[in-house]
């Protein structure tokens, strides 16, 4: 467990520097400039994700179970996926409905993941990564909010709804493939399987 903690430490930690130490970033960008800055966090983010996936992977099934959740939770995780792929498509489409009214799709995907994630998972590896998975998109909803105040960021501007369709094709798409074939073959346990 204390590897999964420290992979998580380090991953959301990344992710929370404008947060937390937004000096630190700003420097870091005069020092190196935006595109080298950006180039060294995304490959630290892909380096840091490797290794919660990999700790994660070492602390399942090694602390038993805390509770057993109902067979018919199954079905509301199911639903609340579709739910979250739909909003995190919108998050990489130009502005529709979804994208305006949500304001930050992507964040509201994150949570709904990770929220579903813990109804359906009494195991206690699950409910620490899916736990600071929601904490985390919950601590950047409000540094969005106030970088929204601000003014440092601004909300998308609604461009049409075929973005909307786009995002509800899309998702149900990715949303059955990770059903039916993708979650099996990346984390090794079938979704259907109750």
């Amino acid at each position: 467990m204390q590897l999964l903690i420290l992979s998580l430490v380090l991953f959301i930690g990344l992710h929370l520097i404008r947060v937390v130490v937004p000096d630190l970033r700003r420097a870091m960008i005069d020092k190196l400039g935006k595109p080298v800055w950006g180039a060294v966090h995304g490959i630290l983010s892909i380096v840091t994700l490797l290794f919660l996936a990999y700790a994660f992977d070492q602390a399942r099934g090694m602390y038993g179970t805390l509770y057993n959740p109902p067979v018919w939770v199954a079905h509301i995780t199911l639903t609340l996926m579709l739910i979250a792929v739909i909003c995190l498509v919108a998050g990489f489409l130009p502005a529709g409905h979804i994208r305006t009214k949500l304001k930050f799709p992507l964040l509201v995907a994150i949570k709904i993941w990770a929220l579903s994630h813990l109804l359906a998972n009494g195991e206690p590896e699950a409910i620490v990564l899916f736990g600071a998975f929601l904490a985390w998109a919950v601590l950047l909803r409000i540094s969005m909010k106030q970088r929204l105040r601000n003014g440092e960021i601004k909300l998308p501007v609604f461009v049409s709804a075929k973005y909307d369709l786009y995002a509800v094709i899309i998702g149900v798409v990715l949303w059955a493939a990770i059903l039916f074939k993708l979650h099996e073959l990346v984390i090794g346990v079938s979704p259907l399987v109750m």
